[in-house]
């Protein structure tokens, strides 16, 4: 029996075979359970997978394996936990609920369903909170699978927040995102000026103590996250106040948020990172304002996804009073620029990879003792790498992953050799040690 439809359907005391579907192709088998087969455990599937029972294209599976579209799994009979029958009961969404969902989306297609999140609208559950746009999903697949969330907004900031709306264009967006492909623009107002109009902020980010990880703080220790925003004021309303442009290059919680409070200009509304600051005098809105302007992704179907969103009615009030002019907004966007250390990092997995590989064929050809006409084992000539203590293939210094030849590192121009740190200097006599600089954005 081959099924195309919905594997719930299939009848448990039989063997099912079930073709794999587009939204599935690249979905390891055991997540393809979860989604499709809910019932079955894992120790089940682990036990069938033991016992070549699971198939996929007549062949034995493993629960790691990914599927590609068209294969054909195979499943055995039985394997129903009785504490598992399947996901909970979709809650129904009143009037009121779907028309809320359905006011917010601006591009809707069969892969993708983008909303301009309001403000004041958590984008998950959680303690105390019981409206958010998770729970709202069921309103645009009522009885097929459900949308996912890709990624997220905080609840106070408005803007673009993209949802999959299958589950193997959550599975592509996913790697967009934590790939850093995907471009995200906001627009913000903030107190004050900044000296330099287009900046970089690299500060990193850890969660405060004692905050419940709600607030984050920048934190130069080893336990900071990095963090890497950019800025470019648009406009400015005298000394008081800016617009400016913020890009974020990681997705650290509160990260726009921390960086223009940490360099003394946060964000109109912010009061938790901004304090009094934050607040303007007179008939400005309290509220955040922050908004996620626009969304840059690569789509299944090969196009480029670019949403905008337009402002919510406190902003656009704001910035009608500041005298800001929308139509200058939309600063042109540069090509994006491949990350230095991205590269390198993609070269040391490059090596590593390269390198277990030849590790194995090592192995096995002693593991089976072959043996060259002469007598000799056959094996791999010792390679050099040029430098001191690179020695063979085998040593330590070829095994690192990011390993140059001539065993130096990859690094950045001008860093100081690993294991040589540089000599402490003593202030002068009767000169105190200069203080520690503010942070502050680099221009570029």
């Amino acid at each position: 029996m081959s099924e195309t439809s919905a594997p719930k359907d299939s009848v448990p005391d039989k063997v099912r075979q079930f073709t794999v579907q587009k939204d599935d192709n690249d979905v390891r088998l055991d997540r393809w359970f979860k989604r499709h087969l809910p019932q079955i455990g894992f120790a089940t599937i682990s036990r069938w997978a033991r016992t070549g029972q699971i198939r996929i294209d007549g062949k034995r599976a493993d629960p790691a394996d990914r599927l590609v579209t068209g294969q054909v799994l195979r499943v055995p009979p039985g394997g129903i936990t009785p504490e598992r029958t399947g996901p909970a009961p979709r809650k129904e969404l009143t009037e009121e609920q779907i028309d809320r969902a359905e006011a917010m989306v601006i591009h809707r297609d069969r892969a993708a369903i983008v909303l301009n999140k309001e403000p004041g609208l958590a984008t998950q559950g959680g303690t105390g909170t019981h409206e958010h746009v998770d729970q709202l999903l069921d309103a645009f697949s009522p009885t097929g699978p459900r949308p996912r969330l890709v990624h997220r907004l905080d609840k106070d900031t408005s803007g673009v927040l993209l949802i999959a709306a299958t589950p193997g264009s959550a599975a592509y967006f996913s790697k967009r995102f934590s790939g850093r492909s995907a471009r995200k623009i906001y627009w913000a107002l903030v107190a004050g000026v900044p000296d330099i109009y287009d900046g970089v902020i690299e500060l990193p980010l850890a969660k405060q103590p004692g905050s419940g990880g709600e607030k984050m703080m920048v934190d130069q220790s080893d336990q900071g996250m990095p963090a890497k925003t950019r800025y470019r004021v648009i406009e400015r309303a005298g000394n008081s106040t800016a617009w400016v442009e913020l890009q974020p290059f990681t997705g650290r919680t509160h990260q726009l948020r921390v960086h223009m409070a940490a360099i003394g200009h946060p964000i109109i509304g912010d009061g938790k990172y901004g304090g009094p600051e934050a607040f303007l005098t007179g008939s400005i809105s309290r509220k955040m304002h922050l908004h996620a302007r626009r969304l840059i992704i690569d789509h299944p179907d090969g196009t480029p996804l670019d949403v905008t969103a337009p402002l919510p009615s406190h902003f656009a009030a704001s910035m009608e009073q500041l005298g800001f002019d929308m139509e200058n907004g939309d600063l042109p966007l540069e090509a994006a620029k491949a990350d230095p250390r991205e590269v390198t990092k993609t070269a040391a997995k490059a090596h590593a990879k390269q390198y277990r590989k030849e590790r194995r064929g090592e192995r096995r050809g002693r593991k089976a003792g072959e043996r060259s006409p002469a007598g000799h084992a056959v094996g791999k000539p010792a390679v050099k790498t040029g430098g001191k203590g690179a020695g063979k293939t085998g040593s330590k210094a070829a095994g690192k992953p990011g390993a140059k030849p001539g065993g130096k590192s990859f690094g950045k121009p001008g860093e100081r050799p690993a294991g040589k740190p540089a000599p402490a200097r003593k202030p002068a006599a009767g000169r105190a040690p200069a203080p520690k600089a503010s942070p502050k954005p680099r221009k570029i």
